[in-house]
């Protein structure tokens, strides 16, 4: 089956799953060759192009290195690691001299979509917490977070008020996390997210998504928008030992 497999995960987000697995349990450490776009489609029993698809993914949230004629390999981090903390959203908005405010917009106990399922690692029928939140600072939009946390990972929170504390500051009280990915980008709103943040529609907005992880198990899965004309992302950089 090219598409899905049995539990009804696109196929390239499985073989990304088992690439990611391989590379975080050592079986291929930094700069090690990882096998092409037509093992991989012979191995998992898929097309050509879907195997492309999750080495370009891979590729673009920093997994992997392609290089054209030299195939993929595991990532070499340089001489200096971009540090980007996880923040507390409610610090953000008090730096920049604001009054911070959260609304909750939806909340639901569900099966995720077969795409959020991967990026949890869930099996098929297993549930996830998803939230809708509006950040803002001085009454005015600052943050829209569409958010999933893993209920195998983080039982309590099934129970938490959300309407009284951010999610992610609730996660980082409550639950060590061992690995943080960032994924960064820009794109142009949609109606939806328009409306929420008080923007034009087609107007730029800044993208991070987020998953943290507590030892091998997915914690939770997000994704931020922000209004590109008032938002600044600040990151360190530190020498490795």
């Amino acid at each position: 089956m090219d598409r899905q497999d049995r539990d009804g995960l696109p196929a390239y987000e499985r073989i990304k799953a088992e690439i990611r697995t391989r590379i975080r349990e050592g079986e291929w450490g930094p700069g090690d060759p990882i096998p092409g776009e037509s093992e991989l489609a012979a191995s998992f029993g898929v097309s050509r192009l879907t195997a492309h698809r999750a080495l370009r993914e891979l590729a673009r949230e920093g997994v992997i290195e392609r290089r054209r004629r030299r195939g993929s390999r595991v990532a070499v981090r340089t001489g200096r690691d971009i540090v980007l903390e996880i923040p507390r959203i409610e610090r953000l908005v008090a730096e920049l001299g604001a009054v911070y405010e959260l609304r909750l917009l939806a909340r639901r106990t569900l099966v995720p979509p077969a795409e959020i399922r991967a990026r949890l690692e869930l099996a098929a029928g297993e549930r996830a917490l998803h939230l809708l939140l509006l950040h803002l600072a001085d009454r005015r939009p600052f943050q829209l977070e569409d958010r999933w946390i893993n209920l195998l990972a983080v039982p309590a929170a099934a129970d938490a008020d959300f309407t009284a504390i951010a999610p992610g500051s609730w996660l980082l009280e409550h639950v060590p996390w061992s690995e943080a990915e960032h994924v960064i980008a820009a794109e142009n709103a949609d109606p939806a997210t328009a409306a929420a943040l008080g923007i034009r529609p087609g107007e730029a907005v800044l993208v991070i998504e987020r998953r943290t992880r507590n030892r091998n198990r997915v914690v939770t899965w997000a994704r931020f928008r922000h209004p590109g004309a008032s938002y600044r992302l600040a990151t360190a950089f530190a020498p490795r030992s």
